[in-house]
């Protein structure tokens, strides 16, 4: 019967997609609980090179044997949002400025790509919560 590995740590990073590196923020996050960082960083730059140019969201779970696992998520609905509205960052003072606009079939997509990690299975609910982190960054989704 194979003993399970106790879990120590759980630690979520936000890397750009094959640019990950053993120097801030990774080293300084998971430097603290002695993983191999080399192993780390050859092992997510491996697995998301595909997606370059992305913020690829990591879950590592660290063992006390000091090994470890990976577990990839979707891109944030901000960062998908601001590559649909061709914009660096979202607005200063959302609500009282607006700094791009997107279709509404743009929404529906990425509605659709993040679907299973919102807090619903409902499409039209899914939608709603695209439109709202976009009007939290000053971006208007354009009418149907």
């Amino acid at each position: 019967m194979a003993r399970r590995k106790k879990v120590i740590a759980k630690v979520k990073l936000y890397l750009k997609a094959g640019e990950a590196t053993p120097g801030p923020p990774v080293g300084t996050t998971l430097g603290t609980y002695g993983i191999n960082l080399g192993k780390f960083v050859q092992e997510y730059n491996a697995k998301t090179r595909e997606q370059a140019g992305n913020i690829i969201p990591v879950i590592v779970t660290i063992y006390e044997d000091k090994s470890f696992e990976l577990e990839f998520r979707k891109p944030p609905t901000s960062f998908l949002l601001k590559k649909a509205a061709n914009i660096v960052k979202g607005a200063a003072q959302p609500g009282r400025e607006t700094v791009a606009k997107i279709p509404y079939e743009k929404v529906v997509e990425i509605a659709k790509y993040k679907l299973d990690e919102l807090n619903t299975d409902d499409l039209d609910k899914a939608v709603k919560i695209v439109i709202g982190t976009a009007r939290s960054m000053g971006i208007e989704v354009e009418e149907r």
